[in-house]
């Protein structure tokens, strides 16, 4: 399947409701028949509730379903009650926006902690994949990791009943630089939340850059591995490249992959590649279906 990340990377961040109607029709052309969607905090998000309707239609009309709805809502790991607040009105109309579009899963992610940002990745304009980011941050007298912790955890678990609410599962990423960056971190908040419905996704292009060790990653996430995306770095920067083009051992990933029995869906996750960005997916696409069928999956 196709991730939202070949809009981002298209169109911009995040892309506008004509560019998004275009984006969705360009991923079934190219031959997928699953994708993901994305809903920005603030006017982005409101305007994909305005047009859910009108972009269901489309999918349905191009026979393309939408598997992921990804609210991203920094709001939601915000210390200050009033900024939670929004972000749980605004992770409620994504709900809506996924229930609208007949999705399986709903992704939150945890965003940097709250601190002072000289430099790293803010999540806005061309920003979003600047993955040779240098992350610094200043602490404050002020800040407690515990409170940093305890108001994430009571998002998730706020998030992960509503999603359950709605039929559907809650999905988080862990991402380089964030509250949740690694496997270890993802499998606290499964203990900490403690709701079935609540899962992990493996980013790979993040994960091998936290130097994680990829089948040990599965290993330890087992049956609340719910969602793969699928891209190649060298392991020194979180870039999304085209399997081959870093160092990332597929053949074991995905042998790991078919020990534990996984069948859910794999998105194809990359951006600034070298070839254009169409002929990128496809490659991708037959390679890891290649990796996929040596695996026995």
């Amino acid at each position: 399947m196709c991730c939202w990340l070949y809009a981002i990377d298209r169109y911009g961040f995040p892309p506008s409701i004509p560019d998004t109607l275009t984006a969705l029709r360009e991923i079934k052309q190219l031959g997928f028949d699953y994708a993901e969607l994305e809903g920005v905090s603030g006017p982005n998000i409101e305007a994909v509730y305005e047009h859910r309707f009108e972009i269901k239609r489309l999918v349905t009309e191009i026979d393309l379903k939408i598997v992921n709805f990804v609210p991203v809502i920094p709001e939601l790991r915000e210390l200050d009650e009033e900024k939670r607040a929004y972000g749980r009105e605004l992770f409620a109309k994504g709900v809506e926006i996924a229930k609208t579009l007949g999705t399986e899963f709903v992704q939150i992610d945890s965003f940097p902690a709250c601190l002072e940002c000289l430099d790293g990745v803010q999540y806005e304009g061309e920003n979003v994949t600047n993955y040779g980011a240098r992350y610094r941050y200043r602490l404050s007298p002020e800040f407690s990791w515990d409170r940093q912790w305890e108001v994430f955890v009571d998002s998730v678990k706020w998030c992960a009943r509503q999603a359950a609410a709605a039929g559907l599962k809650l999905i988080v990423e862990p991402r380089v630089g964030e509250i949740v960056s690694n496997t270890d971190a993802m499998l606290r908040l499964l203990d900490a939340v403690d709701e079935p419905n609540l899962g992990a996704i493996l980013d790979t292009g993040h994960q091998y850059a936290q130097k994680e060790i990829l089948p040990l990653s599965i290993a330890k996430l087992k049956d609340r591995l719910f969602y793969l995306h699928l891209s190649d770095n060298d392991g020194t920067r979180n870039d999304h490249l085209v399997p081959g083009e870093g160092t990332i051992d597929w053949v074991h990933f995905f042998e790991a992959l078919q020990i534990i029995g996984y069948s859910g869906y794999g998105g194809l996750d990359m951006a600034k590649t070298k070839e254009d960005l169409s002929t990128s997916y496809l490659k991708a696409r037959d390679i890891f279906e290649q990796y996929a069928r040596q695996a026995g999956l």
